[in-house]
C-alpha cells in the first residue's frame, strides 16, 4: 500500500502539502516531518508545507508562501484530515494530482490516492512508518518534527491509541540527531499566566447525571481571558482528565469569529467518535471533535454523551 505513493513523488516536481485547520502538534508535524523527508530525498524537487499557523507549534518548522499558479502541475498530499471540509487553504484542489495521509475515521473519501489507517496513535506515526518502510531519507529536522506529532497526540503516550509500533517507531526516530527534551520543553513548560488560567478552567467544570465533565465557555469569555480559540479548546480539554470517576469530558467554545461551538470530546474508555460522526464531526475513537451550530446543540451532544455513560456513578 506504501509503494503506490512512491510514483506520484517521482512523476512531480512541485510538491505542496496540507494539514487541517486549526492545526494541532500531530498536523504540523506530520506535514512538516514529511516536507523535511521529502526535501532530503529528493533535493531537486520543490516542496512546500501551507496553511494556517498555530503559534504555539512553529518552534517544529514554518510554512511557505505558495503562489498558485505552483498548484497547476503540483502533487497535492493533505496530512491528518478526515474531510474535505477541514483543509487549511482551498487551493489543494486546484492541484495535477491529490493524495491523502491520515489516521481517523472519516465520513468520506477524498484524493486520487488515500492511506488511511485508524491502527495508528497519530499521522506523524504513520507517515514515519511509511518513510521507514519506503526507505525514503529522513532529516534531524523531520525526525524531530514527526516525534513531536507522535508524543502530542498520544498524551505523551498515555492513551490508549498506543501500542508496541508507536514505541518501535518512536525509538528509531530518537536515533537521529535533535534533543527530545527540548521538544518536550517547548511543548509542555507553561508560563505563570498559563497555569492560573488553567486554574480557572477547572474551577468551571460541570458534571452531567452519569459523570461526564465539561465545559462551556462564550466568545466574551474568551476575550475576558485574553486567550484564543485554539488556547481555550484544544488546549484546555485535558484539564479534566485523570479526575477519577471522569470516563468522558468535553470542551465546547464559542468562535469569536463564527460564533459556533469548537466541540474537543475526549475518554479514558467509550468510542466517543460515534458521537462525534452523529453531530459532523468525527476524530479517534477516543479523542474526537465537531463544529456545532450552538451551545444548544452542545446540549444535545452532551445527552448523547450522558447515555453512553450511563451506569457510571463512580463519584
Amino acid at each position: 500500500m506504501f509503494k503506490s505513493l512512491i510514483k506520484p513523488i517521482e512523476d512531480h516536481d512541485v510538491i505542496i502539502i496540507h494539514r487541517h485547520l486549526k492545526p494541532d502538534g500531530d498536523a504540523v508535524g506530520s506535514q512538516i516531518g514529511l516536507k523535511e523527508a521529502l526535501k532530503a530525498t529528493y533535493p531537486g524537487k520543490q516542496v512546500y508545507a501551507v496553511g494556517e499557523v498555530n503559534e504555539k507549534y512553529e518552534f517544529i518548522g514554518s510554512v511557505d508562501e505558495v503562489e498558485t499558479s505552483l498548484y497547476d502541475k503540483a502533487l497535492v498530499i493533505v496530512v491528518d484530515t478526515p474531510e474535505e471540509e477541514m483543509i487549511s487553504d482551498s487551493r489543494y484542489r486546484d492541484g495535477a494530482f491529490l493524495i491523502k495521509i491520515d489516521h481517523h475515521q472519516s465520513r468520506s473519501g477524498f484524493g486520487d490516492i488515500e492511506i488511511v489507517d485508524t491502527g495508528y496513535e497519530s499521522c506523524a506515526g504513520l507517515i514515519a512508518d511509511i518513510l521507514f518502510s519506503i526507505g525514503f531519507a529522513i532529516s534531524p529536522l523531520a525526525a524531530r518534527a514527526l516525534f513531536t506529532g507522535i508524543v502530542t497526540d498520544s498524551g505523551r503516550f498515555r492513551y490508549n491509541s498506543i501500542n508496541a509500533r508507536t514505541f518501535e517507531i518512536t525509538a528509531k526516530l530518537m536515533n537521529y540527531d535533535f534533543d527530545f527534551i527540548e521538544v518536550y520543553n517547548k511543548l509542555y513548560e507553561e508560563d505563570l499566566k498559563f497555569v492560573k488560567l488553567r486554574a480557572r478552567f477547572i474551577q468551571k467544570f460541570k458534571l452531567t447525571p452519569n459523570n461526564v465533565a465539561y465545559i462551556k465557555t462564550t466568545a466574551a469569555e474568551l476575550e475576558e481571558y485574553g486567550i484564543d480559540l485554539s488556547t481555550a479548546s484544544r488546549g484546555m480539554i485535558n484539564t479534566m482528565a485523570g479526575i477519577k470517576g471522569v470516563e468522558i469530558w468535553a470542551n465546547f467554545t464559542e468562535d469569536p469569529e463564527t460564533g459556533k461551538i469548537n466541540a474537543e470530546i475526549r475518554s479514558s474508555k467509550y468510542n466517543i467518535s460515534e458521537v462525534a460522526i452523529k453531530f459532523g464531526g468525527g476524530g479517534h475513537r477516543t479523542a474526537s471533535g465537531a463544529l456545532l451550530a450552538s451551545f444548544a446543540e452542545c446540549d444535545a451532544m452532551l445527552e448523547e454523551l450522558d447515555k453512553m455513560a450511563k451506569g457510571n456513578n463512580s463519584i
